[in-house]
């Protein structure tokens, strides 16, 4: 991990406040990337309260504009059992740089408001200014329209992710922004704690052990971005230059997509190799509302455009159902580069190919099956990692390939 730059800034407190729905464009396109285009918080008026004088007469020494570093993002809708815990995290942080804590309440019904006012003044008084926005229409607009208007009504030069059911180690901030400041055109990420436990045991594998290089090269698997969202960290000009959130409300896998766009841009993804966020399991998540078939069209459209374009031919390691079901789900141009299939069960081997009953081209197409070792690469793998004990892995040793060059996960 490299050393922050430049000399610590003391931290110091300002009054926040409410700010009202904002429609402003995510960012000057005109401009981009741009430094500080999105409207500061609003400063509200100095009280008659002596305490509340000092807080909010700190407004004039941050300044408007990006005097505040540190921006976190918190979108809310009906968290009040996990809240207290979250916010409090943020209180406990150690970084000794400006901070703000931006909310923004997508129509709770619960008392989750209550909860934001209470800690506002707790949070100011460790000096993190507290921006809070909202609406409180019938129905909620959804985590991508929810975490667009907070990182609008922010001022940060950073912006820092955070879901409001998870918690975040005392060292979050201060490491990641130092990470951030070395790689500006990346997301930063971390390593979880997952909780419950037990709770997704191969994901949170494969969240933390990922190498740096696999961060690039398997982001085409079912587990979606190599980074999780509630880690992610970034400077306010790239998330500018990728672009605001998809905004479809409940279903749209709005931090997929997003990945997708800052990796066709050119992004980068570091990963904070401690363990700085912990990472709630639930049944009320927002990602249970994803529909799988959702995320396989955008995962196989990906695929096509970031790696099957650059192939004159392909073989699918896997003869089974995920494989045949990615050759059926590629465009035509893409399924003629199919050379093969390649598995390493002898029934499936000794068909001797796969015929595309669905298509309507005569003679209908058939692919043939191959033992692995017999196949030639590059491959597209549709056999899930972690799962057989080893034994897919130590076949794929056997080949000596490079990821990212001679295969891709696509599991």
């Amino acid at each position: 991990m490299s050393e922050e730059v430049g000399a610590p800034m003391s931290p110091i407190s300002a009054a926040g406040g409410h700010v009202p729905f904002l429609h402003e464009e995510l960012c000057d396109r005109d401009s981009v990337p741009a430094k500080c285009k999105w409207p500061a918080a609003p400063s509200p008026p100095v009280p008659d309260n002596p305490q509340l004088q000092s807080r909010a007469s700190l407004d004039s020494i941050i300044g408007e504009g990006c005097r505040i570093q540190v921006s976190v993002i918190l979108p809310v809708h009906n968290t009040e059992c996990w809240l207290d815990e979250c916010l409090k995290s943020v209180v406990e942080q150690d970084f000794e740089g400006t901070m703000e804590l931006s909310v923004f309440n997508d129509a709770s019904k619960d008392n989750s408001i209550n909860i934001i006012e209470k800690w506002k003044f707790k949070l100011e008084d460790v000096g993190i200014r507290v921006v809070i926005g909202g609406h409180d229409s019938p129905q909620p607009q959804g985590v991508g329209f929810a975490k667009n208007q907070a990182v609008i009504q922010s001022s940060g030069t950073y912006l820092c992710f955070l879901d409001s059911d998870d918690v975040m180690m005392p060292q979050r901030v201060r490491l990641q922004h130092e990470a951030a400041i070395q790689h500006p055109n990346s997301i930063i990420g971390c390593q979880v704690r997952r909780e419950p436990l037990d709770s997704t045991e191969r994901y949170t594998r494969w969240i933390n052990n990922l190498t740096p290089g696999q961060l690039l090269t398997q982001v085409f698997t079912s587990h979606g971005p190599t980074v999780i969202m509630p880690t992610w960290f970034c400077s306010r000009e790239w998330f500018c230059h990728v672009g605001k959130f998809d905004e479809g409300g409940k279903g749209v896998p709005e931090d997929l997509l997003f990945f997708y766009e800052h990796i066709r841009k050119g992004g980068g993804v570091f990963r904070v190799d401690q363990c700085l966020l912990q990472y709630r399991y639930h049944p009320q998540a927002a990602t249970h509302s994803v529909l799988e078939g959702t995320i396989w069209n955008h995962r196989v459209r990906f695929l096509e455009d970031r790696a099957l374009k650059h192939w004159t031919s392909f073989t699918i390691w896997n003869a089974g159902k995920q494989g045949r079901k990615l050759y059926r789900s590629l465009s035509t141009a893409n399924q003629k580069k199919v050379a093969a299939f390649c598995d390493v069960d002898e029934n499936k081997i000794a068909k001797g190919f796969y015929t595309y009953q669905e298509s309507k081209e005569r003679p209908k197409p058939q692919i043939p099956i191959q033992h692995f070792r017999d196949a030639t690469p590059p491959f597209i793998i549709c056999v899930k990692l972690d799962l057989t004990g080893g034994g897919f892995e130590e076949n794929l040793a056997t080949l000596h390939l490079k990821e990212g060059l001679d295969y891709h996960h696509f599991n």
